[in-house]
């Protein structure tokens, strides 16, 4: 007898949140694990995140919850991680359950500070999970517009396409349309590489440059994406497509995107610190404009917009002078 599989969701951000309103249109209850036990009290008793979009509420009567993260996995045939991914590995240091039954989906879009590894890497080394079990979730799509029920795409990869479908049939809702693919590679290495770029596309927007720098940048940006993936993982992609080019788009120009508003206060004259501690939530392109650089020692690709970033973030370099000399890289 065939019984669906059990879904948790691991983390309890704005995007776990907005996951968990997308598939709870089609599951009948899902596992959420949160790291507070306070949250979790909060949450039952207001129906709602206490953190992160609180105008979502959901029927708690549907979501098992859980502070314990062996219980979780342990219960669950799929795991959705949204845990930032400079915190993953601290949060799953104490993970002993056994990995290769489990299908675990990433929907983290940042890079493992600690080993320079997406996640799927990280899940395969650590964890011996094959590839065939690990999933990736693209976007181009923001929590808060998922909370407002505005049309979004999605795309899951996975290299086995039938676990792919099977999961983008159970984020299809009403204000949701889901494609697959099976470039995991390709589209974690794209969504980490973006990050940066946004950061790049807020800079100059504290610098008051205008709309037609911006699109100058964002075109260059798209291509040196596309030089870094082919290198990194060559097979036939199409680069224009929603998972790459469209998740490149909102993440540099939209209102909600945190790593451009992150970029913007650092063109502003806010040191990374107060940038960072103003914020009050995690910034994956400052981790990885780090790690993107230190992997790119290896694979040599010309990535000038990411460069002109960790310059300013790491090198202390002034960022008026460094996007004054990218200005000239540009074409």
């Amino acid at each position: 007898m065939f019984t669906e599989p059990k879904i948790a969701i691991v983390g309890s951000g704005s995007w776990a949140t907005a996951l968990a309103k997308i598939l709870l249109n089609n599951v009948d209850r899902i596992g959420w694990y949160f790291r507070n036990p306070e949250s979790i009290e909060q949450f039952k008793r207001f129906k709602h995140n206490p953190g992160y979009l609180r105008g979502v509420e959901f029927d708690i009567d549907r979501i098992d919850f859980y502070s314990d993260i062996n219980k979780t996995f342990e219960e669950h045939d799929v795991l959705v991680l949204t845990i930032p991914s400079a915190f993953l590995d601290r949060s799953l240091s104490e993970l002993n359950v056994e990995m290769t039954n489990k299908y675990v989906v990433s929907a983290i879009k940042g890079i493992i500070p600690e080993g320079n590894q997406i996640v799927g890497q990280y899940l395969n080394q650590k964890f011996k999970l094959p590839y065939e079990r690990i999933g990736v979730i693209a976007g181009p799509c923001h929590a808060e517009e998922v909370a407002l029920e505005r049309l979004s795409y999605l795309t899951i990869a996975c290299p086995d396409i039938r676990r792919a479908r099977d999961f983008a049939f159970k984020m299809e809702c009403p204000y949701i349309r889901s494609h697959v693919s099976d470039d995991i590679f390709g589209t974690e290495y794209a969504s980490v590489l973006k990050n940066i770029i946004a950061i790049a596309s807020g800079i100059v927007h504290g610098l008051r440059y205008g709309d037609n720098f911006q699109a100058v940048l964002i075109a260059n940006a798209i291509q040196e994406i596309k030089r870094f993936v082919d290198k990194v993982h060559p097979i036939t992609r199409d680069i224009k497509s929603s998972a790459y080019l469209g998740d490149l788009l909102v993440t540099a120009y939209s209102q909600f995107s945190r790593n451009r508003t992150f970029g913007t206060m650092i063109g502003k004259g806010y040191t990374t610190r107060t940038a960072q501690l103003e914020m009050h939530m995690v910034a994956e392109g400052y981790y990885a404009t780090k790690s993107i650089h230190e992997i790119n020692q290896e694979y040599k690709v010309n990535l000038p917009i990411c460069e002109t970033v960790y310059n300013i973030l790491y090198e202390g370099e002034n960022p008026a002078a460094e996007v004054r000399r990218l200005t000239e890289k540009l074409r």
